[in-house]
């Protein structure tokens, strides 16, 4: 048994700012499900339990971030808590996030924790690759299915430059040791960025396809202080495929890993090729998913500031989580209809880093 608890004073729901809700719109959510008031099922939880990292992404972080005290980050035990709940209220799906979060000790006995949940379909995780080369065996090991990788350029130098301290090369081992462990699947998730990566889709494409591996480019989104001055390096989704469909025959596909990224396929290929474009398809009609940060901050809404803070929760209630599900449940009722990112490009309203949401 992992036990990093710490010993909160008790404090009053009336204190933490949060009254369960009590209103008729909190009846129609039956047990082991959830609905937005919108008539969107949430099944798809991204867990952040860190906001730490060994990179330093141009896109993500400032290069001089102040990293949350650990006080005031869920505990592993509290993290489980958080899923469990979830779960038990017909989540099926966890993506473990951070920050990196495989620089959180003690991950792998969460992920055994989470993995082992009843009503539990997937178990994922994003990360840098940083670690992969260690970790990979016993992440499939303890029940995770899939991996995603961030990478965004093939050249050593660019991948210093973007992620200000990493090693190109530690990446690429991690995804060898990844493929060789067995994953279902494993995935790239590149940030398009104009000036930066352009030049470089079709051979990111082809790494993938030799490696019989997806890869999906995402849509560069304006977090944070550094998301002022995006447009300069926004590309959309649209203009990457043409590019793409200069070199690749691309078949659009009705497949879905469960996220936001629409696929084709690559005849002849195991490959996936999928686009996340928050900017340009807005997919906020069918969306699916909540995020936790690492300070247990319930977002409904990538694109939006509304939260529900489950922390003082967790700690006011150590061995009672009704009030967290009413928490969780009053979050799908202020889950946002949609974003628009395309207004916030040169003044953003969300200015937390994307390290602080969770990926």
């Amino acid at each position: 048994m992992r036990n990093e608890s710490l010993t909160p004073a008790p404090v009053s729901d009336a204190l933490l700012g949060f009254t369960p809700p009590t209103s008729p719109a909190t009846s129609r959510h039956a047990d082991r499900t959830l609905v937005d008031k919108y008539g969107r099922h949430v099944t798809y939880i991204r867990l952040s339990i860190t906001d730490r990292c060994d990179f330093r992404c141009n896109y993500c972080m400032a290069e001089e971030m102040t990293f949350l005290p650990r006080a005031q980050v869920l505990t592993l035990e509290e993290c489980l808590r958080v899923a469990r709940t979830f779960v038990d209220l017909g989540v099926t799906k966890v993506r473990v996030t951070g920050g990196e979060p495989l620089v959180r000790q003690n991950v792998v006995w969460l992920l055994e924790q989470i993995a082992g949940l009843p009503g539990l379909k997937e178990l994922v995780i994003t990360t840098n690759g940083s670690q992969l080369d260690r970790f990979a065996p016993a992440l499939r090991a303890a029940g995770v299915k899939r991996i995603n990788v961030s990478l965004d350029t093939l050249r050593a130098d660019r991948f210093r430059a973007i992620t200000r301290v990493g090693d190109l090369s530690k990446v690429l081992r991690g995804l060898d040791a990844a493929r060789a462990a067995g994953f279902q699947r494993v995935k790239l998730n590149t940030v398009m960025m104009r000036g930066s990566n352009d030049d470089e889709l079709v051979d990111l494409v082809q790494f993938a396809v030799d490696r019989d591996i997806d890869i999906s480019f995402i849509e560069e989104m304006p977090l944070g202080e550094i998301g002022h001055g995006r447009q300069s390096t926004y590309l959309g989704s649209e203009e990457a495929l043409a590019s793409l469909e200069q070199r690749f025959v691309l078949l659009p596909s009705t497949e879905s890993s469960g996220g936001p990224a629409r696929y084709w396929r690559i005849p002849g290929t195991a490959t996936r090729v999928g686009f996340i474009s928050p900017h340009s398809h807005n997919f906020c009609e069918s969306c699916n998913r909540v995020r936790i940060t690492a300070r247990g901050d319930l977002y409904p809404c990538l694109g939006n500031n509304d939260a529900v803070p489950l922390l003082p929760l967790l700690r006011a209630h150590p061995t009672d989580d009704a009030p967290l599900r009413a928490a969780i449940v009053h979050g799908m009722g202020i889950k946002a209809k949609g974003h628009d990112f395309s207004r916030q490009m040169d003044a953003p309203q969300v200015v937390r880093f994307m390290s602080m949401t969770g990926g």
